[in-house]
């Protein structure tokens, strides 16, 4: 097939696409190197070999000039030539990123200021500087990032080298990664190209990007432009690669092999999808790149593929049954992604942007440290995702359009059963122990999104004034399968005969649900009642418009303004949230040739969650005697009164069943099916949920900086950001049937606790032991103990200094990167389901967030040895997570309305650490909730510091120095002082040390750990 044959194909494809190209502009000032005066009328130069791009404009008044809508393929030379006033200057080796204005100043020796019989002088550039407006961020080049020690070509395990970015810890193990200015990880906005690229169910990244297809990588953390939106928190926006015309790529192998050489430790470990694994975990990954021209100047291609393959071993231990087996599992990522740029004219350009997901985290039998799961209750997470983006650009020197087409398609399936059909059957020894788990895992989470993306920008170019404009339309259909296991859950028990039969059988770890005798006892049974799918669509409209305006050669102005709407604001209301408009402004001033002064602020309005809404309609139920309770709330005032029952209740899932039905007991693997129970809604639950009636107000940020960059060289950059962030309508769950308040003086002074029945009698429709409810004394079979719903109702503050030293390479042996970051974050919720302690006391929440830090030290030194060898340190010094402190439950026992212990079966009087008898003790993997040990405010100790420090090797061995072909060897050391880390690593919040039991300064029982001493090995081929 010929290049030009292929051409013909390419344009036949492109034709019927509309969208956006990767482009940006350039702002170049020309100014004397000793008055600061701007130059008018220097014809400067751009210029780009590696796509055949050439351009010159002339310089205003204010001796600037603009190169509109560039691609930003390749790297760019800016340059002026000499004249008879002034000598030449250059800016080399300027490589632009996606959304982002890059501004440049050139300043000019004049030649009286030389002697030109010395060496000729050129110019010097400020290109670190941001010199356009007060936008808080900070960016890796992908030569940064491939010096960095990153584990698993994992692009998130970079970003938090960066300023106000650090590990998070979160409330399920696949929660992202790295929190922004401390805040939820679930609500960083995350693009490719400036495109979405959020799985919009949860929070996080659909594909994850890796570093082979990354040319360089920002996080816009404050400040950033009304083009930028659906978050109150940061932007993680990753700049694709592109091809050109020179052939280039990359082929690699990476290994991790894992306990034969690093470090031990007795506490788990996480791999790249955040759950934990333990002893036998190896990593093994391969792939290539490459990328050139189909047509020179004209057509070009960049193709990356990327695949890893995990290995872990479990333990599958059933003692009863004589099986004692290790159980190897797998994960698998692959990652496959596709460009195409096509230059149709200097004017017009289109490109093409393909991605490609296939995850699948195994979860085979037993367990990390043991277990009784067996192999045919085996199931993966799936997490695949597929995204198709069109672009298309057109520019002239006054005006440039844009118009971007996405769809996205994710999937994720948190449980795919091996045996997709199967009952799950729980088997209990003739002591009531739990000997063998069997089957499918019991329920059902298959999530499924689709997604379109159109957006229209415009912008206008008017002497000092540069005016852009846009509109967005997300819109995301969304379907979940949910609920308990549609083919029946049983609980069996054997007795001592049948026990030893089926172990005299030896069956190991094929034991499976057909293997249990048919006779056995079934204690319990249920059954899904609606495996049917639900969902909505949900849409996020928004426009904007922003002015930025040159006031002066030196000041630079931007006002803009912004407005979302999210429809599923509108909850169980009548209308949605329809205010949200977002002004913003900033400022930035030149305050020398090598300096700027910078501040701002703006609202940032955030998306709702689709979660919140999918769990509304999932936990919700529209039985005779749930409306009856909703209603009652109502007349209690609870609720509003113009609550509609209709809009906020919803059919979702209900598992049913029992030991018998009608009397007739159920024999082994025969349950009733679903149907069996057909309109049997009318039943007891511990907590259902409602949509909200008062529709969901969307969170917002006031968010307010005032910055200084002062470029002390060409190749030494500092700079400083003060930050001061006030969040709103921050969401958390209000419980409309909660127990009254409870005295936490009393379990101080006694050691006692108030029962569960005790508190139940104090909710506001008050609760049997059987769990139905009571209204105006009669007896209310179908009520919730819980009637849960999310509000928009809470508030954090975040104030934060950040102070960089910056030193690029230049002509020297080495370079560096400082941060420094003290900051505090403070907040009244953690979490989409956080709740109060006791009684919906949120003020009593406020308390340092989870992931508050007060000290961050990054530092990262690159040290060249000739051209072959580097040597990269990144060191991350932080000072300790908070600390919930907790009750300890053997220390309180429950006392009943008479302040009597209630003894258990064993004539002992029953504990907990359910101090107000609520039933939120803690345990609930996703949020964490609990009581806390009284005197104790949430979140009242700290653990110790966190010191870690990684490094990286890097050889390269020259093949043709011509091409560019060249071997490179590396070696990643991660911990390499092998510190034993409690603190400040990305972690979930139940598997953390950030639970502890007893009184501040009572000590530390350590449950986790940050990574041991790890080693990574890899070879690239480079051309």
């Amino acid at each position: 097939m010929t290049k030009r044959f292929l051409y013909s194909i390419l344009l036949g494809c492109f034709l019927p696409l509309i969208a956006l190209a990767q482009t940006t502009d350039i702002d170049v000032s020309v100014r004397e190197l000793t008055r600061q005066q701007p130059i008018s009328g220097m014809t400067v130069y751009l210029e780009n070999t590696a796509i055949g791009d050439s351009r010159q404009a002339i310089t205003d008044q204010n001796g600037q000039v603009r190169f509109a809508a560039v691609s930003l393929n390749g790297a760019y030379r800016v340059f002026t030539k000499a004249t008879d006033t002034y000598l030449e200057g250059e800016a080399s080796n300027v490589v632009l990123r996606a959304n982002f204005r890059q501004s440049i100043t050139l300043q000019l020796p004049t030649k009286r200021e030389v002697n030109l019989n010395e060496v000729q002088v050129r110019g010097r550039s400020t290109t670190q500087i941001n010199t356009i407006n007060a936008e808080v961020a900070s960016q890796l080049t992908i030569k940064q990032v491939e010096e960095l020690p990153v584990e698993g070509r994992d692009i998130t395990r970079v970003l938090y080298r960066l300023p106000n970015v650090s590990q998070a810890t979160g409330f399920f193990p696949e929660a992202p990664n790295v929190s922004i200015n401390g805040a939820n990880g679930l609500f960083n906005n995350y693009l490719i190209d400036g495109m979405d690229n959020n799985e919009r169910f949860l929070g996080g990244q659909k594909f994850a990007i890796p570093v082979g297809f990354t040319r360089n990588v920002s996080v816009l953390t404050n400040n950033y432009s009304v083009e930028f939106g659906n978050t109150g928190n940061g932007i993680i926006n990753i700049t694709s690669k592109s091809g050109s015309n020179n052939t280039t790529g990359e082929v690699f192998v990476l290994t991790r092999p894992g306990a034969a050489i690093d470090a031990q430790t007795s506490y788990p470990l996480r791999d790249l999808s955040g759950n934990q694994v333990r002893d036998g975990f190896q990593r093994y990954q391969a792939g290539f790149g490459i990328g050139g021209a189909i047509v020179k100047n004209k057509t070009f291609y960049y193709l990356n593929v990327e695949h890893t393959t995990d290995i872990k071993d479990n333990l599958l231990n059933s003692p009863q049954l004589g099986v004692n087996e290790t159980i190897r599992g797998t994960n698998r990522f692959t990652y496959i992604s596709g460009k195409i740029d096509q230059f149709w004219n200097t004017r017009f350009k289109s490109s093409l942007r393909l991605n490609v997901g296939q995850v699948a985290i195994g979860r085979q039998a037993g367990g990390l440290v043991g277990g009784n799961t067996f192999p045919s209750a085996a199931n993966a997470q799936d997490r695949n995702s597929l995204l198709i983006a069109s672009r298309n650009t057109y520019a002239t020197e006054r005006f440039a359009s844009e118009t971007n087409v996405q769809y996205s398609r994710f999937r994720w399936n948190y449980a795919r059963p091996e045996n997709p059909t199967s009952p799950d059957v729980t088997v209990l020894d003739p002591t009531g122990q739990g000997i063998a788990y069997l089957g499918h895992p019991g329920y059902l989470f298959d999530s499924h999104e689709s997604t379109v993306q159109v957006q229209q920008k415009l912008s206008f170019y008017r002497g000092d004034h540069t005016i852009r404009g846009g509109v967005e339309l997300i819109s995301s259909a969304h379907l979940l399968y949910g609920g308990g296991n549609p083919n029946g859950s049983y609980t069996v028990q054997l007795t001592a005969g049948q026990l030893a039969a089926l172990r005299e059988r030896r069956l190991g770890s094929n034991l499976s649900v057909t293997d249990i005798p048919a006779d056995a006892q079934v204690l319990g049974y249920s059954v899904e009642l609606r495996p049917a799918a639900y969902g909505t669509t949900q849409n996020i409209i928004t426009g904007y418009v922003e002015d930025q305006w040159a006031a002066s050669p030196r000041l630079n102005l931007t006002l803009g303004v912004r407005y979302d709407y999210d429809n599923l604001s509108k909850g169980g209301a009548a209308t949605g949230d329809l205010n949200n408009i977002a002004p913003r402004f900033s400022v930035n001033y030149k305050t020398g040739n090598r300096s700027t002064v910078r501040g701002g602020i703006g609202a940032f309005y955030d998306k709702i969650l689709y979660t919140i809404y999918s769990d509304a309609l999932q936990q919700n139920n529209t039985s005779p005697d749930f409306r009856s309770e909703l209603q009652y709330f109502i007349d209690r005032g609870i609720l509003p009164a113009n609550t509609s029952l209709d809009r906020v209740t919803f059919d979702g899932n209900l598992t049913v069943g029992g030991s018998n039905n009608a009397g007739v007991p159920i024999r082994y693997l025969q349950g009733p099916a679903a149907s069996t129970f057909a309109n049997q809604r009318n039943l007891p639950s511990g907590e259902r949920r409602i949509l909200n009636p008062n529709g969901y107000q969307n969170p917002y940020t006031i968010q307010s900086t005032l910055g200084y960059q002062y470029q002390v060289s060409d190749n030494l950059l500092i700079y400083a950001d003060a930050v001061y962030n006030e969040s709103y309508n921050l969401f958390r769950t209000r419980n409309l049937n909660a127990p009254a308040a409870y005295d936490y003086g009393i379990s101080a002074r006694n050691g006692t606790a108030r029962s569960s029945t005790a508190a139940n009698a104090t909710r506001p429709l008050p609760i049997n032991a059987d769990g139905s409810g009571v209204l105006n004394g009669q007896r209310l079979a179908g009520a919730a103990q819980s009637v849960v719903v999310t509000e928009t109702a809470g508030r954090s503050r975040y104030t934060a200094l950040s102070l960089n030293l910056q030193r690029d390479r230049g002509a020297s042996n080495y370079a560096y990167r400082l941060i420094y970051t003290l900051s505090r974050l403070y907040n009244n919720t953690e979490d989409i389901n956080f709740r109060a302690m006791d009684a919906n006391n949120f003020d009593a929440e406020w308390a340092p967030s989870i992931n508050d830090r007060t000290h961050i030290i990054n530092g990262i030194v690159n040290y060249y040895v000739g051209q072959r060898f580097t040597v990269t340190a990144a060191a991350l010094l932080q000072s300790g997570q908070p600390i919930n402190r907790i009750p300890d439950a053997s220390k309180f026992v429950i006392v009943d309305a008479q302040n009597r212990p209630i003894l258990g079966s064993n004539g002992q009087p029953l504990t907990t650490n359910d101090l107000n008898g609520d039933g939120g003790a803690f345990g609930d993997a996703y949020v964490g909730n609990s009581d806390r040990q009284p005197g104790e405010g949430r979140n009242s100790d700290r653990l110790p510091w966190s010191k870690v420090v990684d490094l990286s090797l890097q050889y390269n061995v020259p093949i043709n120095a011509q091409r560019g072909q060249r071997i490179e060897v590396r070696a990643d050391v991660f911990n390499v002082l092998n510190t034993n880390n409690l603190s400040g690593y990305s972690n979930n919040a139940t598997q953390s040390n950030q639970i502890q039991t007893g009184p501040a300064g009572s000590g530390i029982v350590q449950r986790n750990a940050g990574p041991p001493r790890q080693f990574q090995f890899g070879v690239r081929y480079l051309f």
